[in-house]
C-alpha cells in the first residue's frame, strides 16, 4: 500500500466517481467496494485505489509471480500501472519519484 500525493488542482479531475471511469478505461474492468475502487489486469492481480483527500489517494495492488506471467503482459501491465498513476495522481512518473524522494528524505 502507497500513498501518493495528488497534484494540486487535479482532485476535481477524480472525484465523484471520476477515478472509477479513469480506472474502467486503462484496466477495462472496476468495481466499488465502499469509497475503494477494485481492478485487475494483466500481471496485476487487484489493484485497490481509495482517495484520502483532496490532496492524497491510497493505491494498493499485488501482482502475479514473474514466473507466471510473459514479458509482453508484464510490459503491457507496467505501461497501464504507469499511465493509471499518472492520470490519478496528476503527476508523471519523474515527478513522483521527486515528490518520493523529497519525502523520504524528511
Amino acid at each position: 500500500m502507497t500513498d501518493y500525493d495528488i497534484k494540486k488542482g487535479h482532485y476535481q479531475n477524480i472525484a465523484d466517481g471520476k477515478l472509477k471511469d479513469i480506472m474502467g478505461g486503462i484496466f477495462g474492468n472496476v468495481k466499488a467496494e465502499g469509497d475503494t475502487f477494485v481492478s485487475a489486469f494483466g500481471a496485476c492481480d487487484e489493484v485497490r485505489a481509495t482517495i484520502k483527500s483532496n490532496n492524497s489517494i491510497t493505491i494498493e495492488s499485488r501482482m502475479k509471480k514473474v514466473a507466471d506471467v510473459d514479458a509482453a503482459t508484464m510490459a503491457e501491465t507496467l505501461r497501464r500501472w504507469n499511465q493509471f498513476l499518472e492520470m490519478a495522481t496528476g503527476m508523471t512518473t519523474k515527478e513522483r519519484k521527486k515528490r518520493m524522494t523529497k519525502i523520504a528524505k524528511v
